[in-house]
């Protein structure tokens, strides 16, 4: 098949010469003859490049006299090399790192395929015979070319090199620092500069995993080395491997930008600060752990601004979405969202706040940390070091008048009895609870304290969510079920409907991981009359059986099955939430 006539379906030329170097080419000769463009803009176009020293290609393009992609389809033909699109392409990243980073974004190379008797080289400017001998050196071994659109580039070399060199680099230098410390104090100071390695070592982890769109950094301590990883669409990934003597200095740097105490490392420690990374300001939270091998730190990135998304947004189903809109028009009562950290709780309550968010609402929300900013809201920052706790800062809110009240958690029995009594006394009152689902909620109410009545008379409803990882649209193909997943297909596919399953085979776009994203699955149980009287008798089990049968065919597992069937996630990961679930 002609990979320049057919981008999607890269392929090696069939028999490359004994050294794959491309031959002398005159671009604009070509472009000329193939009528792309006249004469006369070749001729401007080369005098403008005897002036400015650019390359004509890109003058062409930036004069729109031909596209990026057009060009490099004009010299794949004319060279007889496949033209790749890096979209579709599973580039992997061992392959890649075969070529250093800097010589890679030096010459606009990257390292496709091994076929054995040579390499398959994707490059941007493919008449280059310096860079080509040059990457021949560097790889010591024959190579075969591809023309690749240059602007794919560096959203490739960020994903498949993520700053390892610069990493690693920063990494050795604070090792050097370290072993140039002679005492505490000396180390203590040089953690504390501006300028140190550990500093922009720091910076450099924090600007890969904001670019990589990680939710957390954990920075661990093991007992031959230190890990540090990024949490990315709910699973960790692997960012660099170092000594483990810089996990002291990281982990004190760190309680210097959050104010914690340094010296304390016997303790867990919280805290938080912000950093500004590419004209957007992040705000960190950070806690520590005390380990076997040194202080864990795990920090959770907020991004501040970034934008809130509508009820519509978070994939609702219509139905739950209508009678999750009529609860959040009632004037009293308590709607709580449950998850385990890290499902979109907060995201979903921002997103009910954004639709009820009006002149004539009084809106507070008790957070920690405030995770959006929303204008017409008053919102507040819990601060427990001054005593500033969620149920002092509840009470207070009650003197407010509030229409409506987000509490970012109920975390204890005071807190929660207080958000009960506003809810039964005139106020909407929205927050979240870790519970496993829906039906087991009030009872966790129960077993925190809360009288059974107030919990029967202000609790409304319940929303359980997960976020499911989706197929990467861009690499998703049919995928046969293992025996295990068919068996669970069965157990659970109460139709009898056959089940076409899918699954992302990697590319460079989900970064080989056959993922790309996130999608909500929700269960929404409201308390009738029936479970009310239950929850006030203390009566579990005429509770569950009442919610089992009102969830029948809307829980979380059929929300996931659902999922499957519309190709948007595997079978294993809708497995997994199922599993996680308890269904």
């Amino acid at each position: 098949m002609d990979t320049a006539a057919n981008p999607a379906t890269p392929a090696t030329p069939a028999a490359p010469d004994t050294t794959g170097r491309p031959q002398k080419l005159r671009l604009g000769d070509v472009l000329v003859q193939q009528q792309l463009i006249s004469e006369a803009q070749l001729q401007q176009s080369l005098e403008l490049q005897r002036a400015t020293g650019k390359k004509l290609g890109r003058l062409l393009i930036d004069a729109g006299l031909i596209t990026e992609e057009a060009l490099a389809h004009v010299l794949a033909r004319q060279l007889r090399v496949p033209f790749v699109n890096l979209k579709s392409f599973p580039t992997r990243s061992d392959l890649v790192r075969l070529l250093p980073e800097t010589p890679a974004r030096r010459f606009k190379a990257l390292v496709l395929e091994d076929k054995g008797d040579y390499l398959l080289v994707a490059m941007a400017d493919p008449l280059d015979l310096f860079a080509f001998d040059e990457l021949s050196r560097l790889l010591k071994r024959r190579i075969s070319m591809a023309v690749v659109a240059e602007s794919q580039l560096p959203a490739a070399f960020d994903r498949h090199y993520r700053r390892s060199e610069e990493i690693s680099g920063l990494a050795k230098a604070l090792e050097k620092d370290i072993g140039d410390a002679v005492d505490f104090g000396a180390l203590q100071a040089s953690v504390g500069q501006e300028g140190a390695p550990v500093v922009r070592l720091l910076q450099s982890v924090f600007e890969d995993a904001a670019a990589a769109g990680a939710s957390d950094v954990h920075v661990e301590p093991q007992e031959t080395e230190l890990l540090i990883r990024n949490r990315i669409d709910g699973v960790l990934q692997t960012q660099t491997q170092a000594d483990k003597r810089i996990a002291a200095a990281i982990a004190q740097r760190l309680k210097l930008m959050a104010g914690l105490d340094i010296s304390e490392k016997r303790l867990p420690q919280d805290g938080r600060f912000s950093l500004r990374l590419r004209e957007r300001t992040i705000d960190v939270r950070l806690s520590t752990l005390p380990g076997q091998y040194g202080e864990s730190v795990v920090m959770r990135l907020l991004g501040q601004g970034t934008a809130i998304r509508r009820l519509d947004q978070i994939h609702m189903p219509d139905e739950m979405l209508a009678r999750f809109r009529e609860l959040l028009g009632r004037i009293s009562g308590m709607v709580l969202v449950t998850g385990p950290t890290g499902s979109g709780k907060t995201t979903t309550l921002y997103a009910a706040l954004a639709e009820i968010n009006a002149e004539q609402h009084k809106i507070i929300t008790v957070e920690d940390p405030v995770e959006y900013r929303l204008p017409g809201l008053t919102q507040v920052q819990v601060n427990e070091k001054i005593e500033l706790s969620f149920s002092r800062v509840l009470r207070a809110t009650l003197r407010q008048d509030p229409d409506v009240i987000l509490v970012g958690e109920m975390r204890d029995a005071e807190t929660a009895e207080i958000g009960l009594r506003a809810a039964i006394t005139g106020h909407m009152v929205l927050s979240t609870l870790h519970t496993k689902d829906a039906a087991s909620t009030p009872f966790r109410l129960l077993d925190m304290g809360a009288p059974p009545f107030m919990v029967a008379t202000s609790l409304q409803a319940v929303i359980a969510q997960r976020l499911l990882r989706a197929i990467c649209e861009n690499c998703a193909e049919p995928h046969e079920p293992s025996p295990q997943e068919a068996a669970w297909l069965a157990a659970n596919a109460e139709d009898g409907k056959p089940l076409q399953s899918q699954r992302g085979r990697g590319c460079s776009v989900c970064n080989g991981t056959g993922y790309h994203c996130r999608r909500g699955i929700y269960e929404m149980l409201e308390i009738d009359t029936e479970m009310a009287l239950a929850i006030t008798h203390s009566d579990s089990q005429a509770f569950m059986r009442a919610s089992r049968e009102r969830l029948r065919g809307k829980t979380l597992a059929d929300g996931a099955l659902a999922l499957v069937r519309q190709g948007k996630t595997t079978v294993a990961e809708a497995m997994r939430i199922a599993t996680d679930a308890g269904d």
